[in-house]
């Protein structure tokens, strides 16, 4: 099986968590012991949103906001890809990931150009690649119908359709935006109709039991 594995930054933790990442690499190796590749997508988190507030402060553009935040993401992608598969270089386009998938069972890349987040990096890959899934390790439980953090009603959904999440997620970009999947991605994965599973990123065993088929998260399909 192809695997997009999206880790969002404010999983890892800021700095990483050790021990989270250390959980990770279990699991990863698991998955490419039993025949699957992974595509392993990682966000820049708090850090990425500290220096965007920085950067605005100093009135950058929201281009300039973006091009820092990618600078973040990269640099806990090099942490990950370290861990996973001893390499310190990551790809900075989507063809370069894809060419390092045909050679190694694992590959990972960070933020990839202004004007999108990590997610949508996601998305792209995942239509470039052909995978057969992308698994969002969220800081939440999977998608609800309302935020959460500010929403005491708000309801998780197991299954739900791609014009659904849409609605649920969609907008616009904006330099930091912490959403459960950008706007952008939310749209475009909802185009190119790619099995998504959402679910909590700090506990990595889920994403072994998403690959299973087991209930865990919300399945968008």
């Amino acid at each position: 099986m192809k695997i997009v594995l999206r880790i969002g930054g404010s999983v890892l933790g800021s700095p990483p968590n050790p021990a989270l990442l250390e959980e990770y690499s279990g699991v990863v190796l698991e998955l490419t012991s039993t025949g699957n590749s992974l595509a392993v997508i990682v966000g820049g988190g708090p850090i990425s949103r500290e220096y965007i507030k920085s950067a605005n402060e100093l009135h950058l553009s929201p281009f300039q906001q973006d091009t820092i935040a990618i600078y973040a993401s990269r640099l806990n992608a090099k942490l990950v890809a370290m861990k996973l598969g001893g390499v310190s270089s990551i790809p900075t386009s989507t063809e370069s990931l894809v060419q390092r998938l045909s050679r190694n069972k694992v590959a990972v890349m960070g933020g990839l150009k202004p004007g999108i987040t990590t997610d949508t990096v996601a998305a792209m890959v995942a239509k470039q690649w052909g995978a057969d899934v992308v698994i969002k390790g969220s800081d939440q439980e999977g998608i609800y119908t309302s935020d959460p953090r500010t929403d005491k009603r708000a309801k998780k959904l197991s299954r739900i359709s791609h014009q659904r999440m849409e609605s649920l997620l969609g907008g616009e970009h904006r330099p930091g935006i912490h959403s459960i999947i950008d706007p952008v991605a939310a749209h475009y994965m909802a185009e190119s109709g790619v099995k998504i599973v959402v679910l909590n990123g700090r506990r990595p065993r889920n994403i072994i039991r998403a690959v299973r088929g087991e209930n865990v998260g919300t399945v968008v399909s």
